[in-house]
């Protein structure tokens, strides 16, 4: 179903009516998340070309993760049913679909918790489906860049790089695990529980913010998050965060296209819950 979601999302933005007045060509310097910025990006460039490089990273990331670090994904796979083990640490996918699982379950399991005490987690409010996407879609890359790498991989290469070289530094990066002798679990588990917290209050006191029921909600996120980029590297954190970003908004979007109703209604299509 990941799989599918790549084609879903391009019929989505370009073959949709999704954004009404706003399309695939429309300049991106002229949406207001980039106002701060706009003087930055040519005046050529627009909502598709974005979209199109977008897509292709997370391409070529989902294909390493079938195909790497160790083993195939249906090699490792078909090892698992056959011996009645469950190994995930030789291939990126196996890892990513057991944690979007896991994370996903957490986040019914808080919300259904919450709402027994009356907190609703309320998303901010959508001006445009296709910016909302388009959004969606961005954001595991800039967030996992900001909160993973700068506040994690980089604490963790000076607390325990043994050498200084640019190929090492950006493979502690790349794989803090793999890569940095990490003898002391305990502190590498604090700084992610902290930048996990930080997460979570990123997400209801900057920009347009979610409402406080998000807070629980998207800090034990931002702590599995953490824990798998420093265990299985960056390549499985930006993929779980994308398969809860692009993944899910491009099903939804493309039933509400399909079926004509509104994205929100979507998200209690029969597809959706069978997805669930």
């Amino acid at each position: 179903m990941m799989l599918l979601s790549f084609p879903f999302g391009l019929f989505v933005v370009f073959n949709t009516d999704i954004g009404d007045d706003i399309n695939f060509e429309y300049t991106l310097k002229d949406l207001d998340i980039f106002n701060a910025i706009g003087y930055l990006i040519p005046n050529d460039v627009e909502i598709g070309d974005v979209f199109i490089v977008l897509w292709s990273i997370y391409a070529v990331l989902f294909a390493m993760a079938i195909f790497g670090p160790d083993n195939g994904f249906l090699k490792v796979l078909s090892l698992n049913l056959s011996h009645g083990q469950f190994e995930t640490k030789s291939n990126y996918m196996v890892t990513i679909t057991k944690w979007f699982s896991i994370l996903i379950l957490l986040s019914i399991i808080i919300d259904f918790i919450q709402q027994g005490f009356g907190i609703t987690t309320v998303p901010p409010s959508i001006d445009n489906n296709l910016t909302q996407f388009l959004y969606v879609s961005l954001s595991p890359i800039v967030e996992e860049f900001g909160f993973r790498v700068v506040l994690i991989g980089l604490p963790l290469f000076v607390f325990y790089s043994h050498k200084l070289s640019l190929t090492y530094f950006f493979k502690s990066l790349w794989n803090p695990y793999r890569t940095l002798h990490i003898s002391d679990l305990k502190r590498s588990l604090a700084l992610i529980v902290l930048v996990g917290v930080f997460f979570g209050l990123a997400h209801i006191m900057t920009g347009e913010p979610w409402s406080e029921g998000k807070f629980v909600q998207a800090s034990m996120s931002g702590i599995i998050l953490g824990w798998l980029y420093v265990r299985y590297g960056l390549i499985t954190a930006i993929l779980v965060h994308w398969a809860t970003n692009y993944f899910i908004f491009s099903y939804a979007n493309f039933v509400s296209q399909i079926n004509e109703i509104t994205i929100e209604s979507s998200f209690s299509h029969s597809l959706i819950n069978t997805m669930e």
